[in-house]
C-alpha cells in the first residue's frame, strides 16, 4: 500500500481511504470488524466515518461499531488515522431541538464529546465539517476547534462539500487567528463529476489541503453499471445518481463507451475509476465504502493498477473535464 503526506501536515495516510458509511445500515458488526481487520492487514490506515452514519434512529451506530472494534485491542486504534464528522442533526427524529446540528461552538463541543464516547477513544485525528455552515462565523468555529485541539481531543480539522471560496474563507480566518486551519477537503469527484477541478481542487492545492474524493464510482455508474444491469446484479444502478445518469441516452452512451474501453484493455471498470483518481493532481486518496470483503479486494487491486497515457487520454475523451479556471469561464 502506498502512503501519502496529507496536505501540509506531517501525517502519512494510505492512498485508499476506508469509508464506513455501510457499517450498521448494510453490513453487520461482525462483518464490519472483519473488513476493518482486512483493511489493516492490507496496509490501509485511514478510516473515515461521521456521527450521523447509521442514519434515522440509528445515528451514531457506525461510530459505535468502530469503537467496539477498537476495544478488541491489538493496536487497532494506534494503527488507525481516524476521521469523523460534525454538522448533521443528531436530535431525535420526532423531537428536533436547536443546537444539535451545524457548526455552532455549542454543537461542535457536544458533538465531539459524543463521538469520542461512541468511538471509545480519547482523541479524533481528523475532525471534519461535513458541510459548510453559512450561519456561523468562522471566528466562532475556529475558537471551538482551537479549544478541542488544546485539550488534545482532536488533532486536525478538515472540510467536506466546501466550495472554493469556503476553503479560502476558512483558512484566511484561521491564519488571522494563528490557527492551522483546514488540512484536507473531502469532495464529490470522479470521472463523471469533474467540476471540482475548476475551483475546489485549485483552492485546496493553493492552501496546502489534501483532497479526499467521495463517491469515486459516482453511485456505481463507473463500476460496470450497464454490465450489471444486463445480468441483473446492479441494484445500485436502479436508484440515485446512477439511475439519473443511465436514464439519459447520451450519458448512457458515454458509460457504454467507458465499459467497452475497459473491456478492450481487460480491466475492471470499478478499478479503473479508482485508479484514475490516484493519477489526479492534488488527490491524496479516494474513499471506498466496501459492503463486503470482495469489494475491499477490488479497491486494493485498483491501487496497484497503472493506467497508460493512451488509456488516460481515452478516458478524457469519454468524460472530458471542465478545463481550468478562469480559462474555462472564457467565452
Amino acid at each position: 500500500m502506498d502512503y501519502a503526506q496529507l496536505g501540509r501536515t506531517g501525517l502519512k495516510v494510505s492512498r485508499i481511504v476506508l469509508g464506513t458509511m455501510n457499517f450498521g445500515p448494510v453490513t453487520g458488526e461482525d462483518d464490519s470488524h472483519a473488513i476493518m481487520d482486512a483493511a489493516h492487514d492490507a496496509g490501509i490506515n485511514f478510516f473515515d466515518t461521521a456521527n450521523v452514519y447509521g442514519w434515522g434512529e440509528d445515528k451514531g451506530r457506525t461510530e459505535e461499531i468502530i469503537g467496539s472494534w477498537f476495544a478488541k485491542g491489538g493496536g487497532r486504534r494506534d494503527r488507525t488515522v481516524l476521521a469523523t464528522k460534525v454538522y448533521g442533526d443528531m436530535g431525535a427524529q420526532d423531537a428536533p431541538w436547536p443546537n444539535q446540528s451545524r457548526l455552532s461552538a455549542l454543537n461542535i463541543r457536544r458533538a465531539a464529546e459524543a463521538s469520542l464516547k461512541r468511538l471509545g477513544t480519547d482523541h479524533i485525528d481528523l475532525y471534519q465539517f461535513h458541510h459548510i455552515d453559512r450561519t456561523t462565523p468562522w471566528d466562532e468555529i475556529w475558537q471551538a476547534i482551537d479549544v478541542l485541539v488544546q485539550q488534545g481531543k482532536i488533532l486536525y480539522a478538515r472540510s467536506s462539500n466546501f466550495p472554493g471560496w469556503g476553503i479560502a474563507k476558512a483558512n484566511e480566518t484561521a491564519a488571522r487567528r494563528g490557527s492551522l486551519g483546514l488540512v484536507s477537503e473531502q469532495c464529490l469527484y470522479n470521472l463523471v463529476e469533474r467540476r471540482a477541478e475548476m475551483e475546489i481542487i485549485p483552492a485546496a492545492e493553493d492552501y496546502g489541503l489534501g483532497v479526499i474524493p467521495w463517491s469515486p464510482l459516482h453511485g456505481g455508474v463507473l463500476g460496470g453499471a450497464l454490465r450489471k444491469e444486463r445480468d441483473g446484479s446492479g441494484s445500485r444502478s436502479r436508484s440515485g445518481r446512477a439511475a439519473d445518469m443511465l436514464a439519459d441516452p447520451a450519458d448512457r452512451a458515454r458509460v457504454q463507451a467507458y465499459e467497452d474501453l475497459c473491456d478492450k484493455h481487460g480491466v475492471d471498470p470499478g478499478e479503473v475509476g479508482l485508479a484514475w483518481l490516484l493519477t489526479r493532481p492534488g488527490v491524496t486518496g479516494p474513499i471506498v465504502g466496501p459492503r463486503t470483503g470482495d469489494q475491499l479486494g477490488s479497491a486494493l487491486r485498483a491501487a496497484e493498477l497503472e493506467l497508460s497515457d493512451e488509456f488516460l487520454t481515452a478516458l478524457d475523451e469519454i468524460f472530458p473535464g471542465p478545463g481550468p479556471a478562469p480559462e474555462a469561464f472564457a467565452w
